[in-house]
């Protein structure tokens, strides 16, 4: 009887400790630019993650979604200390981030070290879905060839033979510019001359001098945030912009438009997502989030909807236990996700399958032009998984 009593007794307390676990708060770091560059790329990101989380009454897995936030301040060098103060200071169940490819490729190497669940809601580094993929690391972004790639589709079609190229020097625009250069070049195209600087330099005189006088038939692109707002207002003040056509990664106008005051009119871009798609899931997204935070979406806002929406897939499969990292990626691998953007899978590296658009610019939007690429699959070169 005294061992039945101590089974009953054992029991009780299991049951009691699995409740408690259950009702555990899900600890999502969101590690993010705040400050700096990338800072209106962090907001958006962030307010579409948590759109999509209240959308589904603040919970994701059937467990209330508890948020610690970290500036990142897009520097690689504090990357490693940053994510290590969320997972083994704060503790969190999920790391979310970000937009730097640096900062994120230190994400993914602690995430792929220590098993911690990772979902990348930008950064295009080949290497997260690459040499870094890991069965708890997501991305519902992009890879930074996908863009690059579809545009040297497109500018080979235009019937462009010889093309300078301008970026930062860092992974996502050395990574842009290859797979830019990958597809030009197989279509009987010349990258004649790569030019870069430093980031986030924006001294570019120097380098749009250097263009005028190779006199290429054209000009592509990978800027973001502040930096493609000058380089688009500083192309047109140099008196290049009608004389040699400019290009780019859709970065270069989304989000930034405004801000440029016109200098973007007309610009051809390619990207995973457009304005005024004819997708109900957009419609119904735009709305949404132009109430939440009285401002449109743009693409960052979307790829940070998409992260909480990969998110409850994969864990609405374990009821919520982020341990269960094979589940989830099986949850996840199965699932066609409903994006503003289209519909989309994740590959096995986990990487988006997914249309990428050529966009011109129209006053503060880039609508669809057509589509430059169907279900472009990054090819993940180094995955091993």
């Amino acid at each position: 009887m005294k061992l039945f009593r101590a089974t009953l007794l054992a029991a009780a307390v299991l049951c009691a400790t699995s409740a408690h676990a259950d009702d555990k708060p899900l600890k999502v770091g969101l590690m993010l630019p705040a400050t700096g560059t990338y800072a209106t790329l962090g907001t958006a990101i962030e307010n579409g993650f948590k759109l999509y989380v209240d959308e589904n009454g603040g919970q994701l897995g059937g467990r209330k979604v508890e948020y610690v936030k970290v500036d990142d301040e897009s520097d690689p060098a504090k990357a490693t200390d940053n994510v290590n103060k969320l997972i083994k200071g704060d503790k969190v169940d999920v790391l979310v981030g970000t937009v730097h490819s640096g900062v994120a490729a230190a994400m993914a190497k602690t995430a792929k070290d220590t098993g911690t669940l990772l979902v990348v809601p930008n950064a295009g580094a080949d290497a997260i879905t690459g040499p870094l993929c890991a069965p708890n690391i997501f991305r519902t972004s992009f890879t930074n060839w996908q863009p690059g790639y579809a545009m040297g589709e497109v500018m080979a079609e235009k019937g462009y033979k010889k093309v300078v190229t301008i970026t930062w020097k860092y992974a996502a625009g050395d990574e842009s510019v290859n797979g830019f250069k990958e597809a030009f070049e197989k279509s009987g195209g010349e990258v004649v001359k790569q030019l870069n600087l430093p980031f986030p330099n924006v001294e570019f005189q120097a380098l749009l001098t250097e263009i005028a006088a190779t006199k290429p038939d054209a000009v592509y692109t990978f800027f973001a945030g502040a930096g493609a707002v000058k380089f688009v207002k500083d192309y047109k003040a140099a008196g290049l912009m009608d004389s040699i056509p400019l290009y780019g990664a859709g970065f270069l106008t989304d989000g930034t438009l405004k801000a440029q005051g016109g200098a973007g009119e007309g610009l051809m871009t390619t990207l995973h997502y457009a304005d005024e798609l004819d997708v109900p899931k957009d419609k119904a997204f735009r709305e949404a989030y132009s109430k939440a935070y009285s401002t449109p979406p743009d693409v960052y806002a979307v790829q940070g909807y998409d992260a909480a929406q990969v998110l409850k897939i994969g864990l609405d499969a374990v009821k919520g236990d982020v341990s269960k990292t094979a589940d989830i990626a099986a949850a996840v691998e199965a699932a066609e996700i409903d994006s503003p953007r289209g519909k989309f899978t994740l590959s096995k590296a986990h990487n988006p399958v997914q249309d990428i658009y050529l966009r011109e610019a129209k006053g503060e939007k880039n609508p669809m032009v057509s589509v430059a690429s169907k279900a472009l699959a990054d090819p993940a070169k180094g995955c091993r998984m």
